[in-house]
């Protein structure tokens, strides 16, 4: 240990760590119990539960939902979402035909050529022709007799009244008598000010301020030193200080050594357990898992090679087999039936349109054959020879 933190003497270290691992080892003991019962319990039931709900909720939540989704809610928004693009299409239109083009054909064909042609032309011919010259006449006559008239008056009467009969005397008076009174005054009010600005703060220093400060520094200050903070540092830094930090190395120390005794008794106690429970409990299984094998496996693997799959075998040749042909052929049969009866109908259906209507029977598709020659002067054909062409020499120029 350093200077700055002395080793503390074993009267005190000794009775610390034992009082803390008297107090510690409980408690490590049940805090590994619970990591081991934790333990066991996630990777015994947590884990395979988990993985059941897992599996349940996957077969039976979200497939069927996804399944409903895919095959039922999704064509099935898709269908609801183009219908109602038709009815908003056709209500749109039938909206536009009962309340848009009605207002709109009314404003183009009826209320612009009314307001235009029975409104604006007239209003702006009556501004132009008559309203203009009128109001430009009127200004004139206003402006001449009464405008003219006012801003002589004005001008020649009222501005020289309100210069030398109200403005010069009030200069003259603000300049000579109200302004050297003002300043006068305010002389004496700042020099009064000066000397009560001096004289109250120190007033008040005397009074509130001096008497405080005395006793903050002459009296709280050193009972607060020396009787409160001196002994409680002393105190914190020799008494409290190295008990804590004994109890803090105790506390990592005893939580060690609880750990080694808390694991020798849980490898006592799996000991006990297995040499009690698991050992017995092993044994009857391996005993069950014989009897299981000797008495109901071999027996019925034997069963089953001996027995059912040479029948399985002779049913599937002997009757099956036999079964499946007859009713190959029997489809078949049935099928070469049904297609002369489909045949005979068809042939039946034109013979009776052709009587009806009284058409020619078509000719049937057949190869075409090659044609024979034929001799000069003679109308007979040679066979295998090549027709000569019937075309005119002076055809052919």
């Amino acid at each position: 240990m350093s200077m700055e933190h002395p080793t503390p003497p074993a009267l005190i270290r000794i009775p610390v760590r034992i009082v803390v691992l008297v107090a510690v080892l409980p408690v490590r003991i049940a805090w590994d119990a619970l990591t081991a019962g934790g333990r066991l319990l996630d990777r015994a039931l947590l884990r395979p539960a988990g993985r059941g709900l897992e599996w349940f909720f996957d077969h039976a939540v979200a497939l069927p939902a996804r399944w409903l989704y895919r095959w039922l809610l999704a064509p099935a928004g898709r269908g609801i979402a183009i219908g109602a693009g038709w009815l908003g299409t056709a209500l749109m239109w039938l909206l536009k035909a009962v309340l848009v083009w009605p207002w709109v054909a009314l404003w183009r064909y009826v209320v612009v050529p009314v307001a235009r042609y029975g409104i604006a032309v007239p209003a702006v011919w009556l501004y132009r022709r008559v309203l203009s010259p009128l109001g430009t006449c009127c200004f004139f006559l206003l402006e001449k007799l009464v405008l003219v008239p006012l801003a002589a008056l004005f001008r020649y009467v009222l501005v020289p009244l309100l210069r030398y009969g109200v403005a010069v005397p009030a200069v003259w008076l603000d300049r000579y008598v109200l302004t050297p009174l003002g300043q006068g005054l305010g002389r004496l009010f700042r020099q009064v000010g000066r000397g009560l600005g001096w004289f109250l703060p120190r007033l008040g220093l005397a009074l509130f301020v001096w008497p405080w400060v005395g006793l903050w520094r002459y009296v709280v200050v050193p009972v607060v030193r020396y009787g409160i903070v001196l002994p409680v540092g002393r105190l914190w830094s020799r008494v409290l200080v190295p008990v804590g930090r004994e109890v803090r190395d105790a506390l990592g120390l005893c939580w060690r050594v609880a750990g080694f005794v808390s694991r020798a008794v849980g490898r006592g106690l799996k000991w006990l357990a297995w040499n009690l429970l698991g050992r017995p409990l092993v044994h009857v299984w391996h005993g069950l898992r014989w009897c299981g094998r000797n008495l109901v496996a071999r027996p019925a693997a034997r069963v089953w090679n001996s027995v059912l799959r040479p029948a399985g075998h002779w049913v599937r040749d002997a009757l099956w087999a036999p079964a499946r042909r007859a009713a190959v052929e029997a489809g078949r049969a049935a099928k070469d039936a049904l297609s002369s009866a489909r045949a005979t109908v068809r042939e039946a259906r034109r013979d009776a349109w052709r009587a009806l209507v009284g058409a020619a029977r078509p000719v049937e598709p057949r190869e075409p054959g090659a044609a024979r020659a034929r001799t000069l002067g003679s109308t007979t054909n040679v066979s295998g020879a090549v027709p000569a062409p019937e075309i005119s020499l002076r055809k052919r120029g």
